[in-house]
């Protein structure tokens, strides 16, 4: 995955606000990690670059390559579902990486 941040804005300006923080995990199935990586490289940009984003990142494991990291903030709770129902994610997503996964973990703060 090449894309890392999102257009000009920096860490601080996104995280200086409140937003809806989402922290994901997850693993390939085996054998499956690769075109995932290949999926997401794909996805990324499309999800940085939508409005209610604040902050989106995806890791992989160093130690384990089938593993997936995601860290997205978003304006609010309104933005999530609105990315959530993107035409993007529909298709990167839904259709085309989920069926890939062994597991998928979600999990949903608001910032201090």
């Amino acid at each position: 995955m090449k894309h890392y941040a999102m257009s000009t804005r920096t860490i601080s300006d996104a995280i200086n606000t409140s937003g809806l923080l989402v922290v994901a995990q997850w693993e390939a199935k085996e054998g499956q990690a690769d075109k995932v990586a290949a999926i997401l490289d794909g996805f990324l940009p499309e999800a940085q670059k939508d409005p209610g984003t604040k902050l989106f990142l995806i890791g992989r494991g160093k130690d384990n390559p089938a593993q997936f990291l995601f860290y997205e903030l978003f304006q609010d709770e309104a933005a999530f579902k609105a990315h959530a129902e993107s035409a993007y994610f529909k298709t990167y997503i839904a259709e085309q990486a989920l069926p890939l996964l062994a597991k998928r973990e979600r999990t949903q703060y608001t910032l201090l």
